[in-house]
């Protein structure tokens, strides 16, 4: 898990800073009125101690303590106040020229990432793992297909909520490169723990290659085990969810596979992508993320295998 106070991007660095300040400004204000505490009980056993029977009494300088307190304790409250409208405001200062546009529509339970370009053909469409440029801002369009959701990268920005029916915007920008950790944070249903994405941030040139790679239709297998699994994909009830470009297969239902064997987990979050890991999700999807839409597909072991060859040749 990414640190979340760790900014990589200058919208988090203002909320991280907005957030050590309420930090130590609460830490302040907890040590100042543990100390009046504990003066006010050592004074009042001291009274107590001259006159068992005499009424602790207020005296000048008390009510000057209290009147400071609560002053200063308004002049803190103004003070957040503020920090909090300046955050706000340097949240949405971020310059947009040659702005990446990138279309997110969360479904229950994964994340679409459309890449958005002037040209219909180098839009292209991937699921689950944002890639973005690094040092050039993002401007991403946030959609929800069916219940509410919300859009949160710690290391980049603050959160954002996808309504149904309505359409907004975030803006960010990755200051360095790595891989950040991204997260639904309004709960979404059965399997919202696990409805997670990645944001990797490339180099501008490796974002680039890969940006042209995602762009290029599925490889063909070679591997006769890999053109049977195609066989079986565009056959059976594969195709009717799922796109491949540069085949039949055009389903918008589920993620898109073009290059489904470069992404680093399967599920949105639920486990590694692997080969066994593959398997097992295609036999029984619902074992593993109870409620997803996608069916159980109990195939014979060889089938099984084919299928699970050809999607890993999706490079």
């Amino acid at each position: 898990m990414n640190d979340a106070l760790d900014a990589a991007g200058p919208q988090a660095a203002w909320i991280a800073r907005l957030w050590w300040i309420s930090l130590w400004l609460c830490v302040a204000v907890f040590i100042g009125v543990m100390a009046a505490l504990g003066w006010a009980l050592w004074r009042s056993h001291r009274a107590a101690a001259a006159d068992g029977n005499a009424p602790v009494r207020g005296d000048r300088a008390l009510r000057v303590l209290v009147a400071s307190a609560t002053l200063l304790s308004s002049v803190l409250l103004v003070g957040l106040l503020e920090a909090s409208v300046l955050t706000d405001r340097a949240l949405g200062r971020l310059p947009r020229g040659d702005a990446l546009s990138i279309r997110v529509t969360a479904h229950q339970w994964w994340w679409e990432m459309v890449y958005e370009d002037a040209r219909a053909d180098r839009v292209f469409a991937t699921a689950n793992e944002l890639v973005i440029p690094v040092g050039r801002p993002v401007v991403v369009t946030l959609e929800a297909d069916d219940v509410i959701h919300s859009f949160w990268v710690p290391n980049l920005h603050g959160k954002k909520d996808l309504i149904p029916g309505r359409s907004t915007t975030i803006e960010f920008r990755a200051d360095r490169a790595g891989r950040f950790v991204g997260r639904c944070a309004e709960f979404c249903g059965l399997q919202h723990a696990f409805m997670a994405y990645d944001v990797v941030a490339l180099p501008p040139d490796r974002y680039a290659q890969w940006a042209d790679h995602e762009r290029t239709s599925a490889p063909e297998p070679r591997a006769a085990e890999a053109v049977r699994g195609r066989e079986l994909f565009l056959t059976g009830s594969c195709m009717l969810c799922h796109a491949v470009q540069g085949t039949s297969a055009q389903g918008r239902r589920g993620p898109d596979l073009t290059h489904f064997a470069s992404r680093s987990h399967i599920g949105a979050g639920s486990i590694a992508n692997s080969p066994q890991a593959l398997a097992r999700w295609i036999e029984d999807p619902q074992k593993l993320k109870p409620g997803a839409n996608m069916p159980s597909h109990f195939l014979p072991p060889d089938d099984l295998a084919a299928l699970v060859a050809y999607l890993e040749t999706l490079t």
